[in-house]
């Protein structure tokens, strides 16, 4: 199936960004009306955090986000094929100078979970040194064209989230930036639980824990999908300070708060189709059941 989708992903590369977009935007229709358990967390993810909402309007949201998703699907084909000079048209860079002005302290990039990720990723590791860390996936063709795409233009090492942390460690304290992807839930091994909308979260560790043993500057790092075909912008925001501190859970909603505030600046961006909210405080029920 993944072999098949790539087959009819990669001549639709070719396609002007306009045409591309809204070809994309229908594909996400199709996914709304056909995926339905997907539909299901994404709907149960937006329930959670917007309770305040109408079911219509949550609805509306996910519609939204359906497309936006189905648009990021098929511009993928871009990034995995297409020349270094449309991926740079395709993505715009703000705000390099507080990533490039740390020249002398590691640097982590802060990248949530928006649909531009990879989008904003491999735009910038077009042009400088950038190592990120991914998850193995279970199918071998989609593992492989991960890999390819994050590292095609021969900037980046990909650690395996299996794998821990000391990797990315000696790679910071060799001088090597890295882009962190650090607010899924993977469980609560390494986990706090932290607010997000306002309901506790299970948020990994890791961007503390690693920015501690590394000595790393943390530099938010935000991709958003433009309207009408109009490609992406990655928004690098100034480093934080006083980070990280002295307690693991601070730290953790000190991150999911910003996550949040750009959640809320595009709603229908965020990966809602993750089940973000799978592992629960002991006796809460399992939302997606």
């Amino acid at each position: 199936m993944v072999r098949l989708g790539l087959a009819l992903i990669w001549p639709l590369h070719f396609l002007p960004l306009v045409v591309l977009s809204r070809i994309g935007a229908a594909l996400g229709m199709l996914l709304y009306a056909l995926a339905h358990e997907r539909r299901h967390v994404v709907l149960t993810n937006l329930n959670l955090c917007f309770p305040a909402w109408s079911a219509a309007a949550r609805r509306g949201l996910a519609r939204r986000h359906f497309r936006a998703f189905g648009r990021s699907v098929l511009e993928h084909g871009i990034l995995w094929w297409g020349s270094k000079q449309r991926v740079c048209e395709l993505v715009l860079v703000e705000g390099l100078e507080h990533w490039r002005g740390h020249a002398e302290r590691p640097v982590i990039l802060l990248a949530p979970h928006f649909i531009g990720l990879d989008m904003g990723g491999i735009r910038l590791a077009a042009d400088y040194r950038l190592n990120s860390v991914y998850s193995r996936q279970k199918s071998a063709a989609a593992d492989a064209i991960l890999i390819h795409g994050r590292t095609r233009f021969g900037q980046t090492t990909l650690f395996a989230r299996q794998d821990g942390i000391r990797p990315m460690i000696r790679s910071l304290k060799n001088g090597e930036s890295f882009y962190y992807l650090p607010d899924m839930d993977l469980g609560s091994r390494d986990s706090v639980f932290a607010p997000f909308f306002g309901v506790q979260a299970a948020t990994i560790t890791g961007l503390s824990r690693i920015a501690q043993l590394a000595g790393a500057v943390i530099v938010p790092c935000v991709t958003r999908q433009l309207p009408g075909g109009a490609g992406y912008i990655v928004r690098l925001y100034p480093a934080w300070s006083d980070f990280p501190g002295d307690n693991l859970e601070a730290d953790a909603r000190r991150m999911n708060a910003f996550i949040e505030a750009r959640v809320r600046e595009m709603p229908e961006q965020y990966y809602w189709l993750h089940k973000r909210f799978k592992t629960r405080p002991a006796g809460e029920p399992h939302p997606y059941e």
